[in-house]
């Protein structure tokens, strides 16, 4: 199993600095825990800001470990999404057997935490990546997986492992992509060849059928879920072609975004039933924060979804809530009916979905009264296009934004704070990222 705890207390002895955006002045020099022992409230910081709310993650990370493990599921979530060691406790603490990352430099970040268990949606191919794997390797409690889509992949690393001592293999799922896809093994045959070659390679070991279904669409249509679901009952043709292959540890099957992953168990349900041996893993990190845009949309347990478009088996499982806002001040009224905001790309996601206006305020600490007739059209770097109806707002006043995608909000920012939930103001956390 994974570490219970990460090494954590070292982000509390980190000091506050005018380097850190949104951050109070009077937090100047103290430590992260210094400061939090002083009960600061949010209105103290400064805008542009995007604050979490404690209450809403702690619903969704529990939502999530129920939902897979009524399932026969494991979870090892995303930790690109946060690369936030502190939420990443939160999924462990939950019954997330590990975490999954994307690149060799957040393995190294989530190592120095003391993370020792890994899944590397990814390919390990350069040398120098390579030869600190092996070094990591020697601890004996680290469990490691990453994936491979080629023969020259599988080559790569061979070439790669060889010339250092490497205490194990390294085990390596083979990806399985689709036409259209992202990375992958374009057939179920490409696939083969290269699970062959890690079956016998003296370097590597055969770990299982690894894959992402999200980059196959962005929408619910039913033509984007036969082509989810095409897709999966590939992998699991996959898995049954490669039993011969593989020995007595442990063996993966493993998908899931944050978009189709009532697809990916209802179209694993036979099998998680049939073999409880294999890890049959999902690995959703957009979860933990949900949004209001993108994930809003398509997730199957977002709260608003009506029931009968929840998913396969949602009853009982509880909804996921936006656990993420922005908050910027009107700096302009350049025209009747704009306002322009103090925030803009460089602080706040456009990639899924420009921010959404939900509330407004004299200043941060309220009172906080809906903003209906207004929209976002468009951001600049540090700006952001507030049309509205209505008399304008006032010059200073603050704007709530609903947030669209996880991914591309937390690596605008060094410090998030935490609020006991959306209705408080009293911060409990400063969450660090590390990106």
């Amino acid at each position: 199993m994974a570490t219970r705890k990460l090494r954590l207390e070292e982000l509390g002895e980190e000091r506050l600095s005018p380097r850190d955006k949104g951050i109070p002045e009077r937090a100047f020099g103290m430590t992260v825990t210094e400061f939090l022992a002083t009960r600061p409230r949010l209105p103290e910081f400064w805008t542009p800001l995007v604050a979490l709310d404690q209450s809403a993650i702690d619903n969704n990370v529990d939502v999530m470990s129920r939902w897979c493990s009524s399932r026969g599921l494991q979870l090892m979530p995303h930790g690109k999404t946060t690369m936030a060691p502190q939420l990443w406790q939160r999924q462990l603490d939950a019954d997330s057997t590990g975490i999954t990352l994307a690149t060799m430099g957040q393995v190294r970040t989530a190592r120095s935490f003391g993370l020792d268990s890994i899944m590397l949606a990814n390919a390990v191919v350069d040398g120098r990546s390579l030869r600190y794997l092996a070094g990591e390797l020697a601890d004996p409690q680290f469990r490691f997986v990453c994936w491979a889509d080629s023969v020259a992949t599988i080559a790569a690393m061979e070439h790669g492992l060889r010339s250092v001592e490497l205490p194990r293999p390294v085990d390596v799922c083979v990806e399985l992509g689709a036409e259209g896809g992202r990375t992958g093994a374009r057939s179920v045959a490409e696939a083969l060849e290269v699970a062959r070659l890690a079956a016998a390679s003296d370097v590597l070991r055969l770990a299982g059928v690894g894959g992402y279904e999200g980059s196959l669409g962005h929408d619910r249509s039913e033509e984007t879920l036969a082509n989810v679901r095409r897709y999966l009952r590939q992998q699991l043709e996959l898995h049954q072609a490669l039993g011969g292959l593989y020995d007595d540890g442990d063996i993966f099957v493993t998908a899931g975004g944050s978009a189709y992953f009532d697809v990916v168990a209802e179209v694993y349900a036979d099998a998680v039933a049939a073999d409880p041996h294999t890890r049959w893993t999902l690995r959703s990190g957009a979860y933990i924060t949900h949004d209001d845009g993108f994930y809003r949309r398509i997730s199957p347990l977002d709260e608003g979804r009506p029931a009968g478009q929840a998913g396969a088996g949602q009853t009982g499982a509880g909804r996921l809530l936006p656990a993420m806002r922005g908050m910027a001040r009107v700096v302009s009224h350049p025209e009747p009916g704009l306002s322009l905001l103090d925030g803009g790309k460089r602080d706040f996601p456009f990639d899924e979905g420009l921010p959404i206006p939900r509330r407004q305020a004299p200043d941060l600490q309220g009172p906080w009264t809906p903003l209906a007739g207004s929209s976002i059209p468009a951001m600049n770097d540090q700006h952001s296009y507030l049309v509205h109806s209505g008399r304008d707002l006032g010059l200073g006043s603050v704007v709530s934004l609903g947030l669209s995608h996880p991914c591309t909000t937390f690596d605008k920012w060094h410090y998030l704070p935490m609020t006991a939930s959306q209705d408080s103001d009293l911060v409990v956390e400063l969450v660090r990222t590390f990106f």
